[in-house]
């Protein structure tokens, strides 16, 4: 699993971005999630991107529970591209599974299987689109933290 280089593009021409082979052996979930912190940081120092803290760690989480998905549900080929969207990071995952994820029902006896339920919390944004060989998942997160404290960079309904 080795990520493409970043785009130097300006982000007025192309987002900056990052792609990711997910075939690989059990090590590919912490890979991955390494590679999207590490472009954070990347853009950041080499662009002057303001990027939290906060927008760092939560796109790791984002990436973790996404490709843990991948690596149980979607036996085939999959990719993973970070971008940099404005003020948002952007995680597309595509995958060959032909099946909608579907988030459970709140169930505190339950172990496990709460990765989607975390994904819609902390995201900004949460999209599922069918292809003809599968799906992609996009997840938006803010860059940059909420004044009011709010974990998604929105402020509280």
């Amino acid at each position: 699993m080795e990520p493409l280089p970043v785009n130097e593009d300006t982000p007025d021409e192309q987002p900056l971005q990052t792609t990711v082979d997910l075939q690989g052996d059990g090590t590919g979930i912490a890979r991955a999630r390494h590679l999207a912190g590490q472009f954070l940081t990347q853009v950041q120092a080499d662009h002057g991107l303001s990027v939290s803290q906060r927008a760092i760690d939560v796109t790791q989480l984002v990436v973790s529970e996404l490709v843990t998905n991948v690596r149980k549900h979607a036996p085939g080929p999959a990719l993973m591209h970070v971008r940099i969207i404005g003020d948002l990071v952007e995680i597309v995952v595509r995958d060959s599974a032909p099946v909608l994820p579907v988030a459970r029902a709140a169930d505190a006896g339950r172990v496990g299987q709460h990765g989607l339920e975390i994904v819609m919390m902390v995201a900004q944004d949460f999209e599922v689109q069918m292809e003809p060989a599968g799906k992609h998942i996009t997840v938006r997160i803010a860059l940059l933290d909420d004044p009011g404290g709010a974990v998604t960079g929105r402020r509280p309904q």
